[in-house]
């Protein structure tokens, strides 16, 4: 079915996306493209699923572009349709109501990079490399990379690394924001694997929710902010989590939380 990545699916609620073009770093050939597409679109459509993560095989993360499609003949309307095309896999990770880690196990180049950005989390190895690296081939960031990465480390760090196309390691990426832990490459997975199942046995429902108010709210004012708050609420209230949390809390032991 994917000719690009595998997708595994786990019988604790989460699923891996792995981009596996190691030869190529993974960068976004049209059969990556579009299997990313289709998995992302997957996994949001399968109630099972409560995490998704997100990561490469070798020694990449994703390298962004395929030279051998931006090769500098492509027209410009092809050029457009091509970029709002990969586009849509930001859209899918930042948009999908369930908790996206991204797992970055090597270089995260530009739009690699904003993958990255537009997860829920990132945890990377200590050997993990981030460049906005659109600068060095004339090009400027796509795939939310100018929307994303100024709201993470400000809009003077955002045009530093984007004007320069600089490299950053994994630990010059957590003290800016972008990463939320750094580990040893052979502690990755474990790292990854603790924290998704923590996150799959929270109440889904609620966290789903609460990343769209935490996406969505940065661009709205206060009234509409808390107008959106006041109505996800009012949907959390009619959940059994919710139900099984106040037990929990009135009986003094951890909530057993079932995602609905």
């Amino acid at each position: 079915m994917f000719r690009a990545i595998i997708l595994e699916q786990q019988e604790n609620g989460i699923a891996k996306i792995i981009m596996n073009q190691p030869d190529r770093l993974n960068a976004l050939s049209n059969s990556m493209v579009e299997d990313l597409i289709l998995a992302f679109q997957q996994v949001a459509a399968d109630k099972k699923v409560k995490v998704v993560i997100l990561t490469g095989s070798g020694r990449a993360f994703c390298a962004g572009g395929d030279l051998s499609i931006l090769d500098g003949s492509i027209g410009p309307l092809a050029g457009r349709d091509y970029a709002l095309e990969v586009s849509e896999i930001t859209k899918l990770i930042f948009n999908i109501e369930k908790p996206v880690i991204a797992a970055v196990n090597g270089f995260a180049m530009g739009g690699g990079f904003n993958f990255a950005l537009a997860a829920d989390f990132v945890i990377a190895s200590s050997e993990a490399k981030f460049c906005q690296a659109f600068v060095q081939v004339g090009l400027v960031p796509d795939l939310g990379g100018t929307y994303l990465l100024p709201r993470i480390v400000g809009m003077q760090k955002a045009k530093e690394l984007v004007f320069t196309g600089k490299v950053i390691d994994a630990a010059e990426a957590e003290r800016i924001g972008i990463v939320n832990k750094v580990v040893e490459p052979g502690s990755l997975q474990e790292a990854v694997d603790q924290f998704s199942i923590q996150l799959a046995q929270g109440p889904s429902i609620t966290i789903g929710l609460a990343k769209t108010l935490l996406n969505s709210n940065i661009n709205r004012s206060l009234d509409e902010a808390l107008e959106g708050e006041a109505f996800a609420q009012s949907i959390c209230m009619q959940t059994q989590d919710h139900r099984e949390g106040v037990r929990a809390a009135r009986e003094k032991r951890k909530p057993s939380f079932s995602g609905n």
